[in-house]
């Protein structure tokens, strides 16, 4: 009989962590040691002989003005050169990739392939070594900063125009359909309609290029440069090897940090007025 049986009593529910308390514990974890290891650090290394070696203000003061005024100059001019010589190159072999034509889509993969599968300590030694060997007394337009141009800019076509290609394709193709219903032809409607939308799409990790630029423009001590035409790195390198002291190189390492930082930054507001765009 029902009235005669025994009631099952109920088990207890166990109390465990909610999810957002488990979440908590976890982060708690990771800064305890994220804390353990910078103390760790703090403690056992040696500060004074990095500070011996890394931070000598006499060093670095001798820098000034002419770590700004030369070396970094050299920097922004090398990779504002190159970055224009990449620009033009890429768009030009996106729109090849892009062609109808067949010739010029398979010239335009093997560039790609080729220069993004390089080194670009391979490109500069290159365009260096290789090219006045082959076309004796024929110099690049530019000297120094001509080669630096035109070997950043051969590295930076090939990643620049796959981003191109993917921003052209990434704009509506309702868009060209409208340009030609009102007479635009297939060029002039790529040029005034089409790439502007791209280059908006792309803006972003263009000025991220551009950032991978700056720091490679540390190879052209490959080249063979005279002392008026070094950057930063190769400035650095010359004075630590003068002084037999370090703090050179982390004066330039600074003065690196002082362009890419604020470039950084950009990169992010724009990826995020992008996407405030979308939604």
């Amino acid at each position: 009989m029902a009235d005669t049986e025994e009631e099952t009593p109920l088990r207890p529910r166990r109390k465990g962590l909610t999810r957002r308390q488990r979440r908590s514990v976890s982060r708690g974890i990771q800064y305890a040691v994220f804390v353990a290891a910078v103390t760790a650090f703090g403690v056992t290394a040696d500060w004074g002989r990095l500070q011996n070696q890394f931070a000598q203000v006499e060093i670095a003061e001798r820098m000034f003005p002419e770590v700004i005024t030369l070396a970094l100059k050299n920097t922004v001019l090398y990779t504002v050169t190159g970055f224009g010589v990449g620009l033009a190159l890429g768009m030009l072999i996106a729109l090849m990739r892009l062609s109808s034509v067949g010739p010029y889509r398979w010239l335009a993969g093997i560039y790609i392939e080729i220069f993004r599968g390089l080194p670009a300590l391979l490109i500069f030694i290159f365009i260096g070594v290789a090219v006045p060997l082959a076309f004796p007394g024929t110099e690049i337009i530019g000297g120094t900063y001509g080669k630096v141009a035109l070997a950043l800019g051969l590295v930076a076509a090939a990643y620049m125009a796959e981003t191109i290609r993917a921003g052209i394709q990434a704009v509506p193709k309702g868009q060209m359909e409208a340009a030609r219903s009102l007479g635009f032809s297939p060029g002039r409607a790529m040029v005034s309609i089409i790439i502007p939308q791209a280059f908006r799409i792309i803006l972003p990790p263009l000025t991220n290029e551009l950032v991978l630029l700056f720091k490679d423009s540390s190879l052209v001590l490959f080249l063979g440069v005279t002392l008026e035409e070094r950057e930063l790195s190769k400035y650095g390198r010359d004075l630590a090897s003068q002084t037999a002291n370090s703090t050179p190189i982390l004066v330039a390492g600074l003065c690196y940090l002082l362009i890419t930082i604020p470039l950084g930054f950009v990169v992010r507001r724009m990826e995020a007025k992008a996407q405030e765009a979308v939604r």
